[in-house]
């Protein structure tokens, strides 16, 4: 076990944990923020991604050691009351169908969003590829990215 300070969503947190312990498990099991799902385990279906700093990384996949001081932002911390762009466009282009794998796409597409805020489609599926929707709406979650800062 070692102690770690971890900024999550603008908040300094301190826990105890074993060094390889995934990102994914410590936020939903050590700190409670369960917006982030479990997918494959594999680092493969993009369900469990979240950003360390600006960037989209596989939680499932990435041990606490690695975080060091850099910023971990959750689907929580995108926007406290589920007003960021994307989420109000993927509620107006009615994306979601079972919801599960829609946190994960919402945090791939803000970092693109943030990288590029006018991506052409081949970008958008570039940065959406490995983000799996057993649903099958990749239709919609392209346009409301497209139209998230429209």
């Amino acid at each position: 076990m070692a102690e770690f300070v971890v900024k999550v969503n603008g908040r300094n947190r301190s826990l105890e944990v074993d060094p390889a312990t995934p990102l994914l498990w410590v936020l939903r099991d050590h700190l409670k923020l369960v917006g982030t799902k479990y997918g494959c385990g594999m680092g493969q279906c993009g369900t469990c991604t979240v950003h360390l700093g600006d960037t989209a990384i596989r939680s499932c996949q990435f041990p606490i050691s690695a975080v060091g001081d850099q910023p971990v932002t959750t689907i929580e911390g995108l926007s406290e009351e589920g007003t960021h762009p994307l989420q109000k466009a993927w509620i107006e282009h009615d994306v979601a169908q079972c919801g599960y794998c829609q946190a994960g796409q919402i945090m791939s597409a803000a970092a693109l969003l943030k990288r590029n805020p006018n991506p052409d489609d081949s970008q958008i599926e570039g940065a959406m590829e490995g983000n799996l929707c057993r649903c099958g709406t990749y239709l919609r979650i392209k346009e409301a990215i497209r139209n998230a800062n429209a």
